[in-house]
């Protein structure tokens, strides 16, 4: 019989976790043919939501639960949650109801069709429109100046192959961005459409700076226009810098006892070239950032406690 793992990141769900479990347990009931496990890993919870998964964890052998020692980020915790899965494929979905459990069967059924990675894509949305747009924006973006494809609306909600979360495994990167490295790495996909659903209970983590975080990682993982950029400007900027000293010089030299060139020319200029200067050298900064990042090559993430794991993951390499 074959394994699915169904993996679920959480932060301060509480109000999600029990209600989501029995949708997921309900759905897989449907499909006897599929044995199955359900993963939580906690991003260091503060609302009780670690005492709701050892409840559950206890009443039913096939809910298991990692604990981190701190909150890792939204990007490593889930990357190393389907590192730790056993199943024959696993399904990455979020806590909080948006991704629909009724997509569980179609994932399964493109999977036995031979995909070995199916992408879930939000062809519509139930959010803010103002986020969807500013999304979209970022998607095409990143698409077109990436050198690697990029899938615009994919959040990671999909299933992914046994043999694919082998190559997670193998990939020693800190800082994981699987988005990009399901479109760098990936075997031949499949993309279903779905709406995205509102959050059923509590509120979004997601913020600023959390989202901002994101967007850096993928732009200076996969693009150098950041880099170009400032070669480019540099050079239209002193390009221009010098027609502009020139013009002076003529003018100066043909109406010399009438031309003032005053300051305002100069001011405006120095505080025009000392905000490009900071742009770039923040752009610089972040992908100075992710190097140091990469070369720290700190863990993943620290684990604090798992319960009702039989087996190691790590087992699976050796099969």
């Amino acid at each position: 019989m074959k394994k699915v793992s169904i993996l679920i990141p959480t932060y301060n769900e509480i109000e999600n976790v029990e209600n989501l479990s029995a949708a997921i347990a309900g759905e897989m009931g449907k499909l006897p043919q599929y044995d199955y496990e359900i993963i939580f890993i906690d991003n260091d919870s503060k609302d009780g939501t670690r005492d709701a998964l050892r409840k559950m964890c206890g009443r039913d052998h096939r809910i298991k639960a990692i604990f981190n020692a701190k909150n890792f980020g939204q990007n490593n915790s889930p990357y190393y949650g389907l590192t730790q899965t056993t199943g024959d494929c696993a399904i990455m979905m979020c806590a909080d109801f948006q991704d629909p459990v009724e997509m569980i069967p179609k994932l399964l059924q493109e999977w036995e069709n031979g995909y070995k990675i199916v992408s879930a894509i939000k062809t519509t949305s139930r959010e803010n429109k103002i986020m969807r747009f500013l999304r979209t924006c970022y998607y095409k973006t990143i698409k077109k100046f990436s050198d690697v494809e990029q899938i615009e609306h994919f959040t990671g909600f999909g299933l992914y192959d046994r043999s694919f979360i082998q190559i997670m495994r193998d990939i020693k990167d800190p800082t994981p961005f699987l988005r990009g490295i399901v479109a760098e790495f990936g075997f031949r996909r499949k993309e279903l459409p779905y709406e995205q659903q509102k959050r059923k209970a509590g509120r979004t983590k997601n913020n600023f700076y959390s989202l901002y975080d994101v967007a850096m990682l993928s732009f200076t993982s996969y693009t150098k226009i950041g880099l170009r950029l400032c070669t480019f400007v540099g050079f239209a900027i002193a390009f221009g810098s010098f027609c502009i000293a020139l013009l002076y010089l003529v003018l100066k030299l043909l109406y010399w006892n009438t031309f003032v060139a005053g300051t305002a020319p100069i001011l405006i200029g120095m505080f025009f070239l000392g905000a490009i200067q900071l742009i770039f050298m923040g752009i610089l900064g972040e992908y100075v950032l992710s190097i140091n990042a990469r070369v720290m090559n700190h863990p993943l993430v620290i684990e604090e406690e798992r319960i009702n794991f039989d087996e190691a993951p790590e087992n699976l390499k050796k099969d």
